[in-house]
Order: C-alpha cells, then sequence, then structure tokens
C-alpha cells in the first residue's frame, strides 16, 4: 500500500501571489499544444493552418475550455445547486469543471476561428485533435498532486491512502487516467495523423480514442459523491463518453467512404 505524497497546492509564491499546481498544468498543456502545433506548421503538415490561426486556435480554445467547462459541470453534475445558487457558476476558483464540457466549448470556439480565417472547421478540429492529449495528460497530473478525483477502494499493491478518501487504499486513477488519455491516445493519434488522412478522420479517431479510454479509466474511478451510479451502474463521465465513441466511429467511416487517404 502507497500513501498520496499530499502535496502542497501552491507551486510558488513570490509575495502576496500564488501559482497552484493545478494552474499550472493548465499552462503546461497549453503551451505544450502550442509547441506541438508550431512544428507540425513550420514541417508543412498542417495544411491551410497557419501560425496566425494557431495564435486564434490557442486563445479561444482557451475561452472555450474555460467557459464550456464549468458550464458543462454546472448542467451535467450539479444543475439543481447551481439553478438555485446561480452566483456559485462564476465561482470557478472553488472548483468544479467539466472536460465534457470544456470540449463542447472547444467545438464552438474552433467555430469562430475557422469563420475568421475562412477555413473549413473540420480543418481546424483535425489539426487540433492530436494536439490535445498533452493537455489532458498535465491536467490529470494536476488532478493527482491535488489529491483529488482519486480511485475506488482496492487492494491492489499500488493502492494509495488519499488525504481526503477515507482509511482505505484506493485505485490513482489520476495516473491511470494519465497514461491512458493522456499518453497512449497521444502516441496514438500523432502517429495515425502523421500521414495525410482525409478531412473528418483524425477528429473521429480522437473521440473514438478519448471516449474508449475515459469510459475504461471510470472503472476505477470513484464516481462523483453527489452522483453515485447511474442507470446500468455507469457513471457520468461513462455515459457522457460512450456516444463520443460512437459519434467517431460515424464520422471516421463518413471520412473513408466519401474520400479515401492518399
Amino acid at each position: 500500500m502507497l500513501v498520496h505524497p499530499d502535496f502542497d497546492p501552491v507551486a510558488l509564491r513570490l509575495g502576496p501571489l500564488s501559482i497552484k499546481w493545478y494552474g499550472l498544468m493548465y499552462l503546461i498543456g497549453f503551451v505544450t499544444g502550442f509547441l506541438l502545433g508550431r512544428g507540425r506548421i513550420l514541417r508543412g503538415r498542417a495544411g491551410r493552418v497557419t501560425m496566425a490561426v494557431l495564435d486564434d486556435i490557442l486563445f479561444y480554445a482557451v475561452l472555450g475550455i474555460i467557459l464550456g467547462g464549468r458550464l458543462g459541470y454546472v448542467l451535467f453534475y450539479k444543475p439543481v445547486f447551481y439553478f438555485g445558487n446561480p452566483i456559485e457558476i462564476i465561482k470557478i476558483w472553488e472548483g468544479g469543471m467539466s472536460f465534457h464540457g470544456g470540449f463542447f466549448g472547444v467545438l464552438v470556439a474552433m467555430l469562430l476561428v475557422a469563420r475568421k480565417h475562412h477555413l473549413r472547421w473540420i480543418e481546424i478540429m483535425d489539426f487540433l485533435a492530436p494536439l490535445v492529449p498533452p493537455g489532458l495528460a498535465a491536467g490529470r497530473l494536476g488532478n493527482f498532486i491535488n489529491g483529488e478525483l482519486f480511485g475506488r477502494v482496492t487492494d491492489v499493491p499500488w493502492g494509495m491512502l488519499f488525504r481526503h478518501g477515507g482509511p482505505l487504499p484506493r485505485h490513482p486513477s489520476q495516473l491511470y487516467q494519465f497514461a491512458l488519455e493522456g499518453c497512449l491516445l497521444f502516441v496514438l493519434l500523432w502517429w495515425y495523423s502523421s500521414r495525410p488522412r482525409p478531412p473528418w478522420a483524425v477528429s473521429g479517431a480522437f473521440l473514438v480514442g478519448y471516449g474508449t479510454m475515459r469510459f475504461i479509466a471510470e472503472f476505477f474511478r470513484e464516481p462523483d459523491d453527489f452522483l453515485g451510479l447511474l442507470t446500468f451502474g455507469m457513471s457520468m463521465g461513462q455515459w457522457l463518453s460512450w456516444p463520443m465513441v460512437l459519434i467517431g466511429l460515424v464520422m471516421m467511416a463518413f471520412a473513408y467512404r466519401v474520400r479515401p487517404a492518399a
């Protein structure tokens, strides 16, 4: 059995200014995505996406993730509480973000980027998809450092005691998600997108990959205490993930049926 290191959530203190690990992980994710995208543009593997487009992708993606992630959490997880206490919605610093909400926020944000630069929306999404997993990995590391979103009770040798997780060891599910949604998904998508693919294919592969890996990881992650397990014993994360897999498969089938890869 292991014990969570119980990190200080503050990574750096500069006088009255405190930089928390979770915020730092977000920054690392955005910077990594930008550098990967820049490398693809400089190597001529980004189609019509230019550095100016990439700058706007980064800016609008930040807005989409923050606004979409917060609204997704409000609507998917605690609608009754927030509709009864609307002022609480703006208190993002107290926590409460949803990946699936942030994902939808980015979809909308990229529509604005595509319109501004006269590109097809799917061009932006196919370029962006392989850049996302490192950000997901950084976010899961932030969850682990904070000792939050830990796993279910377990008797495996690497089970870990978390400060807020009770007296029994739990799966370090944040690290499982780091490995699956972050590292493995990145390797697969980067490899898959390294060759020319028809429009919609790379975005579809992201949906299939992320949805599958998140669905699996949810079997080890402790369900939200205010929701528990839902219909068919599935968590909210699983209910939000399996449609992603289905939509991704349809997108990939459509992509190769309409125009096979070169």
